[in-house]
């Protein structure tokens, strides 16, 4: 009889795959922000300012740091994947991050010099999503749930 090291379980919880998923999706956009042609008027992006004219897939208006930050939340989901606990604080955190983005934009002018993202109604409105989905995606997926045999697991 051939005995076999036993491995651990390397497979991810739903809220790992999550905030996986939302991470590489975030490392994408970042990417693609500095992609001619994928963002329009490439030769008017600004580092920092809302008088950027790039925008994203011809809708969302981005600058330099509104992709560097896409970058670093792509790498923070990806990074925060690794545990159940940090996934879920990375989707309920980001989330409410993303809402309070949603507020701010609605709050500050579009060609106002705090709009130093940039930030235009579209940008507004996909944050406001954004943050509900992924606070909803956060709550769903850490919740405890009982089990047939009457345990509880996460």
């Amino acid at each position: 009889m051939t005995t076999h090291p036993r491995t651990p379980d390397r497979s991810r919880t739903p809220v790992q795959q999550a905030a996986l998923l939302v991470g590489a999706v975030f490392l994408l956009v970042g990417i693609l922000g500095f992609v001619p042609g994928i963002t329009t008027d490439y030769d008017t992006m600004e580092f920092a300012s809302h008088d950027s004219g790039a925008e994203l897939l011809g809708i969302f208006q981005i600058s330099v740091l509104h992709n560097l930050v896409h970058l670093a939340f792509g790498a923070a989901g990806i990074a925060m994947s690794r545990t159940a606990s940090a996934a879920g604080t990375y989707l309920l955190a980001g989330g409410a991050i993303y809402l309070v983005l949603w507020l701010y934009g609605l709050m500050v002018g579009h060609d106002s010099a705090a709009n130093f993202v940039p930030l235009n109604t579209a940008d507004d409105w996909l944050h406001f999503f954004l943050g509900l989905g992924m606070i909803t995606l956060g709550v769903l997926l850490t919740r405890r749930v009982t089990t047939a045999a009457g345990g509880n697991r996460r």
